[in-house]
């Protein structure tokens, strides 16, 4: 092996080792750190405030430009008492509210609730917490009286007694709230103002809020549009740093604005330009809300607010619309609440013409090549209706599409080792004359039709593909709880096996082992990845500088310790294109005349005889 392959495998061994072991001992214990730190400051502002005060009717503008009434969205508890101390579970807290309207989809269950219309009962049938069938559905937004508090709502502000957070809506005939039966809601407001608010939803997660205000008052008024998602409590799972969690939207000339949770408690508020178009609102690894504002312009803001309650909100206020007596307005907004799903979204984005609504999901530095992979191996598993499959078939594929530039490579590295002695006796005969050496190499290098970095090529190809697969793998809904076969029955988790119980059989869990129990989950398939990556290693002459042989033959090992932890879909990727690699390698070697050293190297290893040393 070359010097050049050599640098490069070992910068990404190391890389890849660095970042691993930054993740493991310096980002999740600070992340444990903040969640720790949350819980703490929640208590002490529960203990300070155990009553918080209810949102009070929505109160006039402040009048500065661009200003949002503070009372109306900051996101005060609505109920008195604090955040999930009003109730001992979910479904109590949702049953306290009497007045409700059910809503029921092919795949959303909950209602809303009559009390300022929110919505903050909403559960998806699709989607269980476990692997397990029988385990529960997904609960995605909650009422603030019970356990992680998460709602949305619409409503206005500009005059006393304008629809707010407190606002008693009434039904006006149908009562359940389906795809093919909208409900209407009412309120009559003083000053002569009557809102008739109709609320549709489609068969995924999209909800169309449309509200005709008519003015049969005596004067004229003018009212500004408030929506707002509000969240308390942050994703149980712990984040990881090619993911982003937090506040999410794309409005004004910013464009995409992302804010984690932690730097929403550094920061408090953050308030972009004001913006005609895009969405805003609060995403976590699989699900997220967002708030559409229509035809209008508004005031985007993102906030953590510490009074009463802590919570993250995302909310925005429109420009304020004037109705005359006698006149009548339309106001129409969008909720999105529900599953991440690729196909969903990029549809809402073409058919409801919403700006750049597909980077909800996160695809990463590589978009260009995870949202294709994704595709690809989103239309395989329509074809042979296993993702694990599609993983092992766009692999094929893949290599099918670089095989000229591969075989190219693998070529010159066969010819490279063939010239081995002749590179030798140059080394030899100039010494330490470096000028005339490189001289003499580069004229054997164009003599033989050798490109000394053409073994970098492989490894270079299949580096963004691994990150681009690994993104797919993390990040996409239609991964989760995804099965492959035998004892894989999640693509996007890893390995559930470990040899340290001998795959099962003893008694007892290897990941419960304090800090290294991670480590200890070493399943089947990390395993197989790890033999094959040494078999391809062995494939090559050993380096002759023993501390980078020592550092290669150790390789395997590490990496085999380190992907245990990775999505099982992404060890099945490399230990099948490693498998693939060595086929191509040996066929290619073969075929130029290079010997191929992995016996030779085996022997060595296994069976105490010594390896032919390389040329010097």
């Amino acid at each position: 092996m070359d010097n050049n392959n050599r640098n490069l495998f070992l910068t990404i061994a190391l890389s890849v080792l660095i970042l691993t072991l930054w993740q493991i001992f310096y980002v999740n214990p600070q992340i444990e750190a903040e969640r720790q730190a949350q819980i703490e400051q929640q208590a002490q502002i529960e203990a300070q405030a155990p009553e918080a005060a209810e949102d009070t009717a929505a109160p006039a503008t402040s009048g500065g430009e661009g200003d949002i009434p503070q009372a109306t969205v900051s996101g005060s508890a609505p109920e008195a008492g604090s955040a999930g101390a009003g109730a001992a579970d979910r479904d109590t807290a949702v049953a306290a509210a009497e007045r409700r309207v059910p809503i029921e989809t092919p795949t959303l269950t909950g209602s809303i609730n009559l009390t300022g219309a929110r919505f903050d009962d909403l559960s998806l049938k699709n989607y269980h917490v476990e692997v397990d069938e029988d385990s529960p559905i997904v609960d995605l937004l909650s009422p603030v009286t019970g356990p992680d508090p998460y709602f949305a709502e619409f409503g206005y502000t500009g005059i006393d007694g304008a629809p707010g957070p407190t606002a008693e809506w009434q039904v006006d005939g149908n009562a359940v709230l389906t795809p093919d039966s909208p409900v209407t809601l009412t309120y009559s407001a003083p000053n002569g103002l009557d809102f008739t608010r109709q609320i549709a939803v489609d068969d995924n997660y999209m909800f169309s809020i449309t509200d005709e205000i008519a003015n049969a008052g005596t004067g004229a008024v003018a009212l500004q549009n408030y929506g707002r998602t509000t969240r308390y409590t942050i994703p149980a799972t712990p984040p990881i740093f090619i993911l982003h969690e937090g506040m999410i939207g794309v409005t004004g000339e910013e464009g995409l604005t992302e804010l984690t949770f932690g730097e929403m408690r550094d920061d408090g508020q953050v308030v972009p330009g004001k913006s005609s178009d895009g969405w805003l609102g609060i995403t976590d690894k699989y699900w997220a809300t967002a708030i559409v504002p229509r035809n209008t312009t508004y005031q985007p803001r993102y906030s953590f607010f510490t009074d009463g309650s802590s919570r993250y909100q995302a909310d925005f206020l429109s420009d304020a619309v004037t109705i005359n007596a006698g006149q009548s307005a339309t106001v129409e907004n969008l909720f999105f609440a529900g599953a991440k799903k690729t196909r969903i979204i990029d549809a809402y984005e073409a058919d409801r013409d919403i700006r750049q609504f597909e980077l909800m999901i996160d695809w990463g530095w590589f978009h260009f090549i995870t949202k294709p992979l994704f595709h690809l191996l989103y239309w395989l598993n329509s074809v042979f209706g296993n993702f694990g499959v599609a993983i092992l078939i766009a692999t094929v594929l893949i290599k099918l599409v670089f095989f000229p530039l591969a075989n190219k490579s693998y070529a010159s590295m066969a010819r490279m080792k063939v010239v081995q002695p002749k590179m030798a006796e140059i080394k030899e005969r100039y010494g330490d004359d470096r000028e005339k050496m490189q001289k003499a190499m580069m004229e054997l290098y164009k003599k033989e039709k050798i490109n000394p970095i053409a073994g970098c090529w492989p490894v270079l190809i299949q580096i963004p593909v691994f990150f681009a697969l690994y993104k797919v793998l993390y990040v996409t809904i239609e991964m989760r709880h995804a099965p492959f076969f035998g004892w894989i029955r999640d693509l996007s988790a890893p390995d559930p096996t470990s040899i340290f119980n001998l795959f099962g059989l003893l008694p007892y869990d290897p990941s419960a082992v304090p800090l290294f129990g991670a480590f200890l989950m070493l399943g089947v398939w990390p395993l197989i990845m790890g033999v094959t990556m040494f078999v391809q290693m062995q494939m090559n002459p050993p380096p002759p500088d023993p501390t980078t042989a020592m550092i290669f033959k150790w390789m395997p090992v590490v990496f085999t310790f380190m992907l245990a932890t990775f999505p099982a879909g992404l060890v099945i990727y490399w230990a099948w294109n490693n498998f693939l690699s060595i086929i191509q390698q040996g066929v290619i070697m073969k075929r130029n005349g290079a010997k191929i050293e992995l016996w030779d190297n085996l022997r060595s290893l296994f069976g105490g005889g010594k390896a032919d040393k390389p040329a010097e």
